[in-house]
């Protein structure tokens, strides 16, 4: 089971530029790549996902067990030849004091060797150092090879490799030019996403162009193949869902895309049918028992989406007549009344009594912890006493001139949610949060969500 995992000294060192450019170029070249991102992230997966022609699937050592994450690896690696997992940030950048988050803990976990993406401006000597220092904090993490990124010329390139060989034993793999024509634009929340990037496909094939020119990729197949066996349970037997099939309808377009691979794969094993609308495009909802909004970035779409005033009016009448639906952050938005950012306003859908104002710097961003309340429409994802659900959110926005009686899902023990303090308000059947569900052990939203649709099927 070859697999790396690829991280870098600091986050903006072109490690996920190097990461897409890895999945096609090795894809090319014959392999069956399985992508993987490290920690919640929704843009990163759709490039990669593209890049290689795979699903990508997120390793949260926050969420997850060590077990269940080695479990989730071997699972997604059925059929592959490569496991290819981006790290986010730096190495050893994470929440605990300890590492056990760290990108560094997860390739502890899967045994993977690192391959480490070196932002080279500006450096010659002083890249030995570094190399050593990340080595000897964390002696457990096999740091297998470097990828110098951002290289000044030739000459520049020799005087690293040669600093390198001379202090340290990690091998040089990969070394590359500084090429700007090939950076993906980012935007407040990172990249700009690929379903919604003009001529993604070629941006990729230019990147994937770029890095089998400066990656030795036959070298980078062997440090993958030096990766032991991973050892994990047997899975338990697949339980195929009790209950009668539903459709749900999935809002999937340029203004909505942020959704895991995984959760949508057990919203289908739990037995729903997932039927794509465009908000952008489509003037009625799909026929369907239930509505899936999924986070991304309507704030750019702002005139499309107000354009379509027959399919905001059409599924505002279907939320007040009892449809069960979830939205997440950009769903929430668009469910609201309305969207300001930079000095306009427009109108969305208005299943939500409130208003939502666009800010420069974060309103929320990081993980969450929450406790459901009683007014949680779905059956309870623990028992009392237990340990509170772990999320994200990713969010620039507030909700405005929300009314002194609104309904909340879920109290806020770490986080901002709506208020700093409530998160996932409830309307009638609607739940509509700004935290970012992950179907992890334990918190198994998706088939709660599906039961929840099934027993209101005949409601809307």
């Amino acid at each position: 089971m070859k697999r790396i995992l690829v991280s870098a000294a600091h986050k903006s060192s072109g490690k996920t530029t190097v990461a897409i450019g890895l999945a096609a170029s090795l894809a090319a070249r014959g392999e069956i790549v399985q992508p993987f991102k490290k920690g919640p992230d929704y843009i990163d997966p759709i490039w990669l996902a593209l890049a290689a022609g795979r699903s990508c699937f997120n390793l949260d050592p926050y969420l997850s067990s060590a077990d269940e994450i080695r479990a989730a690896f071997v699972r997604r690696m059925a059929g592959a030849t490569i496991g290819l997992i981006e790290g986010n940030k730096g190495l050893h950048d994470g929440l605990d004091l300890h590492g056990s988050n760290s990108n560094a803990a997860l390739a502890v976990m899967l045994d993977a060797p690192v391959v480490l993406v070196l932002d080279a401006r500006g450096m010659t000597r002083g890249i030995a150092p570094i190399i050593l220092g990340f080595q000897a904090f964390e002696p457990r993490t096999n740091i297998a090879g470097v990828i110098l990124n951002q290289l000044g010329g030739a000459r520049h390139e020799s005087k690293l490799r040669a600093v390198i060989e001379h202090y340290t034993s990690v091998p040089v793999i990969g070394a590359l030019a500084r090429e700007d024509a090939l950076a993906i634009e980012e935007r407040h929340l990172g990249l700009v996403p690929g379903n919604e990037a003009p001529a993604a496909r070629e941006r990729v094939a230019a990147i994937a162009a770029h890095v089998a020119r400066g990656v030795d990729l036959g070298r980078l197949l062997e440090v993958a193949a030096s990766a032991p066996a991973i050892a994990v349970a047997p899975p338990d037997p697949a339980r195929p869902s009790s209950g009668a099939p539903v459709r749900i309808a999935i809002a999937r377009d340029e203004a909505f895309g942020f959704y895991y691979a995984d959760d949508l794969e057990a919203l289908r094993d739990a037995g729903a049918q997932m039927v794509p609308f465009s908000a952008l495009r489509d003037r009625r909802l799909p026929q369907a028992d239930g509505l899936f909004i999924g986070g991304g970035f309507p704030e750019t779409h702002l005139d499309a989406l107000a354009a379509n005033a027959e399919l905001r009016a059409d599924i505002r009448g279907r939320i007040e007549s009892g449809l069960p639906a979830y939205a997440e952050c950009g769903g929430l938005m668009y469910l609201a009344r309305g969207i300001a950012w930079n000095g306009r306003r427009a109108e969305m859908v208005g299943a939500i009594p409130a208003d939502i104002v666009m800010h420069a710097r974060p309103v929320g961003r990081g993980y969450v912890h929450l406790r459901e309340t009683a007014s949680a429409p779905w059956a309870a994802a623990t028992a009392p006493g237990a340990q509170p659900i772990r999320a994200h959110e990713f969010h620039y926005s507030s909700v405005e001139n929300l009314p002194a009686d609104t309904v909340f899902a879920y109290a806020v023990e770490r986080g901002h949610g709506v208020d700093g303090r409530h998160d996932g308000i409830v309307h009638r059947n609607l739940l509509a949060s700004y935290t970012h569900l992950r179907g992890v052990a334990g918190n198994p939203w998706a088939p709660r969500f599906v039961e929840f649709v099934r027993s209101r099927r005949h409601a809307a």
